[in-house]
């Protein structure tokens, strides 16, 4: 463990200089090709064979030289619309498009921990895949590189991913068994009335009226709906109608998102929020036409993957280092595609350095992740591989 993380250490530099040429060209789900050749030519220069995927998605395999498991891991490599607002060296060239939830640092240090592994690849007793995955903050790049056979041939018996953490300290790794992020269901309602002159609102229905009353509604579904101890989340982060102050329009539209657990919980939220907006519309004599979409199945960790993944992080970080997780973050993540095809873990890498600047949460336009979590990053996966495909 000790050769892994001075190993780490030594490359360093090149990590860093990957991250820092990730984090300058930035690019959205779907159009991440320049992204996407940077990580191939990495690939080719450690010469581990890899297949793209999902256009611009790539799965790098490092076999080892005896037959066992197999085991993944997963990097997100998109980044989001939002303006950088650091003053760094390396900041995004990109106008517009920043990576402020540290997608790049998962990639950059995956690929380190692909030049441990295969460094080490004739004495690994099985198989480690490599998914850089694109498209996470969009509608799920997972699904679709997972419909086309990533996690089999040979399959995949248990998969990781790591993901930033400015919230706790660099050098530090947090996580818990069973359910880490949320599901999610975004939703999108348009609400139609009669218009009318504002000075005779009794000739028309109010469209605005009614989605007032029907937003306060919608949180009684966790605030009188569900029990206070499991956590549900309705978010609201669009209302548009009308163009005139003195006029009743026909038509307001609001969208969001559910976020609960999943499982019961979600067919019951997505139920109550149907006839809430149905019922509240139908009393204010509006029409409500209610779309909601199916979306990230949400992450639920494997007690034995999270377990030796924790082990290996000790041998890394030190276990006072190791930090317990105690309750699921309602953030989503379309990591559980793959959690729910093998035994997963999904945890945190802190990346957070107050001396340093490092304090803003992701996505914000001045977040920052500390570069010299990068080696312990990809020691910890290196050494997470190493201890399944060994055990």
């Amino acid at each position: 463990m000790e050769d892994i993380k001075k190993e780490a250490m030594l490359l360093a530099p090149a990590m860093e200089e990957l991250f820092f040429a990730l984090h300058r060209c930035p690019e959205l789900g779907r159009g991440e090709r320049q992204t996407a050749s940077l990580i191939r030519r990495r690939l080719e220069a450690l010469g581990i064979p890899y297949t793209p995927l999902a256009d611009t998605g790539t799965m790098a395999v490092i076999r080892g030289g005896m037959s066992g498991r197999t085991i993944g891991f997963r990097a997100d490599i998109d980044a989001l619309p939002i303006t950088e607002d650091t003053d760094l060296a390396y900041a995004s060239r990109n106008p517009g498009v920043m990576h402020a939830c540290g997608h790049d640092f998962h990639t950059a240090a995956l690929l380190g921990a692909a030049e441990l592994l295969q460094n080490r690849r004739a004495e690994l007793p099985g198989t480690v895949k490599l998914f850089f995955q694109p498209d996470e903050e969009g509608d799920g790049g997972a699904a679709r590189m997972i419909g086309l056979g990533c996690m089999e041939n040979p399959h995949v018996d248990a998969v990781l991913c790591c993901h930033v953490e400015s919230g706790i300290p660099t050098g530090t790794l947090s996580t818990r068994s069973g359910p880490v992020c949320a599901a999610s269901n975004p939703f999108a309602v348009t609400l139609r009335g009669r218009g009318s002159h504002g000075a005779k609102p009794h000739l028309g229905s109010d469209v605005i009226v009614a989605g007032a009353h029907i937003l306060t509604a919608l949180q009684t579904i966790s605030s009188r709906r569900t029990d206070p101890t499991e956590p549900v989340v309705v978010t609201v982060g669009s209302f548009h109608s009308g163009a005139a102050g003195n006029v009743l329009p026909e038509e307001a539209k609001f969208t969001g998102i559910l976020r609960t657990m999943g499982g019961e919980a979600r067919e019951r939220v997505k139920a109550e929020f149907r006839a809430i907006v149905s019922g509240v519309a139908a009393a204010m004599g509006v029409e409500a036409e209610i779309e909601i979409f199916e979306s990230y199945p949400g992450c639920r960790n494997d007690r034995a993957v999270t377990e030796l993944l924790l082990r290996a992080a000790g041998k890394i970080l030190g276990p006072e280092n190791i930090l317990e997780q105690n309750a699921p973050s309602m953030g989503t993540d379309d990591f559980g595609y793959f959690s729910d095809a093998a035994p997963g873990c999904y945890y945190y890498i802190g990346v957070g350095n107050e001396a340093k600047g490092y304090t803003y949460p992701n996505h914000n336009p001045r977040f920052a992740a500390d570069p010299d979590a990068l080696p312990l990053a990809a020691a910890v996966e290196a050494q997470a591989a190493l201890d399944f495909l060994n055990d």
